[in-house]
């Protein structure tokens, strides 16, 4: 016989359908702990719990003074990857629809360990010092933060150069790569996955509690192959998702595109 759900539980499934539903709109004020907890014969920690799972999945957030409100979820943008680098008076960028963003404020540099998990990426020990350059990025229109990118260059190839410096000059740290210390032609390689961010990473991009960020770790090397920077760049995940052209591989030829098979 099956167990009936957690009574949390099934406060938050009704609260969560009436939000689905539009029972409770965006901007709408959920009924009170203790009216929740009356309606339901449950205690207000029980009542708390079932609000605190709403929070976590992103539905509502908790406003002082006023309540627990209905989240307005943003109009989701889609940025595709055409698995090309492109170039315009600025420099180089990965992404048509991110091309108008612009640093929102001066970049912040530092010498530092890299994060963890791009150590072995870097091929560098976990205490090794390299350049971190943070960037805050979003439309030059609104002004509103909508990317976290930092670049992290080994010291070997950055100390004692213009790379260290705020403003790198027109085309960026990559020309500085590519033109000035004979790293070109660079080479990229991206991958995508996402994780929970950081107390300052959610205040840098205002992310609601409960919502995952998207990360794209973009690797440069130069003709060698060894690694000359890591980039970072981290998103809302509940604004953002990637898309990408699948193109047919010359086995997965549309059948009138094939020469007839002289054998039938």
């Amino acid at each position: 016989m099956e167990k009936p759900p957690a009574h949390y539980r099934q406060l938050a499934d009704d609260l969560r359908t009436g939000i689905v539903n539009g029972l409770y709109p965006p901007g709408t004020v959920l009924p009170r702990i203790a009216d929740l907890a009356e309606e339901y014969g449950i205690s207000k920690q029980t009542a708390r719990e079932a609000i605190a799972v709403l929070e976590a999945e992103g539905l509502v957030e908790v406003v002082r003074r006023r309540g627990t409100v209905v989240r307005s979820l943003p109009q989701r943008r889609r940025l595709s990857r055409v698995r090309q680098v492109l170039r315009d008076e600025r420099g180089y960028y990965f992404d048509p629809a991110a091309q108008p963003w612009v640093a929102l404020c001066r970049p912040t540099i530092a010498w530092a360990p890299p994060p963890r998990d791009l150590c072995a990426v870097l091929d560098l020990a976990p205490d090794a010092e390299v350049l971190v350059r943070d960037r805050l990025m979003g439309s030059p229109d609104d002004r509103r933060p909508t990317q976290l990118a930092t670049s992290y260059l080994p010291a070997a190839v950055a100390r004692g150069t213009r790379l260290a410096q705020a403003d790198t000059g027109p085309g960026g740290i990559y020309d500085v790569l590519e033109r000035e210390l004979g790293y070109g032609p660079l080479a990229w390689h991206e991958t995508i996955t996402s994780r929970m961010p950081t107390p300052e990473e959610s205040a840098a991009l205002h992310v609601p509690k409960g919502t995952p960020l998207l990360r794209i770790i973009r690797i440069t090397t130069g003709p060698d192959g060894s690694v000359v920077e890591v980039n970072d760049t981290r998103m809302r995940a509940d604004e953002f998702e990637i898309g990408y052209p699948i193109t047919r591989h010359p086995t997965a030829q549309w059948a009138g595109d094939r020469p007839a098979d002289p054998t039938v």
